[in-house]
């Protein structure tokens, strides 16, 4: 069953993936736990990463059937919530990430946090980025000629 992509009053056509952000107690193997519920299933993680809090974790996370692992996530009974990100596929040269910095602040777009994918698609680095106004970040990207991908994207490089 295919999940309606988020909208707002005025749709829009920024691609955007999906992620999960999934609390995990502060409890030994709560990971692997996690990690155990794709474990023999055809949805793969592409993107992790974890804050660690005093008497908790929150695990972001990124896969390539996203409602798949929503549905799966939730039956193993891991509270989650859903939210967009962008994709960007990293610039050839060793200036990739500044390159793509400037161009958010050139917009006066905010970066709420950014980790890298586990995807390759097309044989290129990406990374995952959360901004304020992921339309106006995406307008940016497209003016200095980056490539924003979409689902289907991070799933060929897999």
């Amino acid at each position: 069953m295919d999940r309606p992509a988020f909208e707002t009053a005025e749709a829009h056509a920024t691609p955007t993936i999906r992620q999960f952000s999934i609390f995990l107690e502060d409890r030994v193997g709560q990971l692997v736990r996690l990690t155990r519920v794709f474990e023999t299933t055809d949805v793969h993680i592409l993107g992790l990463s974890m804050v660690y809090s005093v008497d908790c974790s929150i695990v972001r996370l990124i896969v390539d059937q996203p409602d798949m692992g929503y549905d799966m996530i939730t039956t193993a009974g891991f509270p989650l919530c859903e939210s967009e990100l962008l994709a960007i596929s990293m610039p050839v040269g060793k200036r990739g990430l500044l390159s793509i910095w400037s161009a958010l602040l050139t917009a006066e777009i905010n970066i709420a946090y950014v980790y890298p994918l586990f995807s390759r698609p097309k044989g290129r680095s990406c990374i995952a980025l959360k901004a304020d106004d992921l339309e106006a970040a995406y307008r940016a990207l497209l003016r200095r000629d980056f490539y924003v991908l979409d689902e289907a994207d991070l799933r060929s490089g897999f």
